[in-house]
């Protein structure tokens, strides 16, 4: 089950496309959907969970919870809807395709896919590319 949680202004438009993106995702990398929960919020929200569960002090757009077991994909991501905005601008996308690029980011790290090295950053970056492409307007 995906659900969608807002400790901030910000709200989803359409819950169920995301979701059945979300859905599309997770069965494209071949696991099962657990209970994945999106906490979106704003930056002092999310600085409080990075200093208080990861002992940074830094403002993040996005932190997972990683809860999985084997191929079943359980979490909590957190996502900072202000970091988003922010770099939309600073990489010149729609606040939109960022928010599709973190989304999909938090359940590729549930996936098995990491983002500490160049190497597996490119790889992220380009699976993040690949999942946002599988995402579709309604009309």
């Amino acid at each position: 089950m995906i659900s969608f949680n807002y400790e901030s202004d910000f709200s989803l438009e359409n819950e169920s496309q995301f979701e059945a993106w979300i859905q599309q995702i997770i069965l494209s990398e071949q696991k099962s959907e657990g209970e994945i929960n999106y906490i979106f919020c704003d930056d002092e929200y999310l600085l409080g969970i990075n200093q208080k569960y990861l002992d940074h002090d830094y403002y993040t757009d996005i932190i997972s919870f990683d809860y999985s077991v084997a191929n079943e994909l359980h979490g909590d991501i957190f996502i900072s809807t202000d970091r988003v905005a922010e770099n939309a601008l600073t990489y010149n996308v729609t606040f939109q395709h960022e928010l599709l690029r973190v989304m999909a980011h938090g359940i590729l790290h549930y996936c098995g896919y990491k983002d500490k090295s160049d190497v597996e950053s490119q790889l992220m970056r380009n699976k993040e590319d690949e999942k946002i492409a599988l995402f579709h307007v309604e009309h």
